[in-house]
């Protein structure tokens, strides 16, 4: 008579819970995990860098009306005036009136006299002006401006 031995397989009772290697259950390993992310979703929350609040306004610097030639023998006469930050160091109007003659040099009358061109153009000397002055101007003001 030969004996077979017939594998064993241990019954595990009903509600039991799943382990995984070294003997750790998968629901420990889960609320872990989720205890984890929430500490480090909130830890983030508490030390990530704050939103640089918006520049404060400073001094206004107006500088001299300049002539720029548009196209077909026209020209606009442009004066502006720069509203630095504050704490802004002392600027030098001239690379302010260099990116003026670059944004409105040989443009139709027609588009310098459209409220709505012209308030694009003015948007994109102040973008401009923004990078020249490295953040210590904020805003353009055009003080005089005369098309023939």
């Amino acid at each position: 008579m030969t004996v077979t031995a017939i594998p064993h397989t241990p019954t595990v009772p009903d509600g039991a819970e799943e382990t995984v290697q070294g003997g750790r259950s998968r629901k420990k390993l889960i609320v872990i995990l989720v205890a984890v992310l929430a500490i480090g979703g909130g830890g983030y929350q508490m030390f990530r860098p704050k939103p640089a609040a918006p520049p404060k306004p400073g001094e206004v610097v107006k500088l001299e009306p300049i002539q720029i030639n548009l196209a077909a023998s026209h020209y606009l006469r442009v004066g502006i005036a720069l509203q630095l930050t504050e704490g802004a160091a002392k600027v030098d109007g001239s690379k302010a009136l260099d990116a003026t003659i670059d944004e409105f040099s040989g443009l139709g009358m027609t588009d310098v006299n459209d409220p709505v061109k012209r308030a694009s153009y003015k948007k994109a000397l102040e973008k401009e002006l923004d990078h020249r002055y490295e953040g210590d101007v904020m805003g353009v003001y055009f003080t005089e401006f005369v098309t023939q």
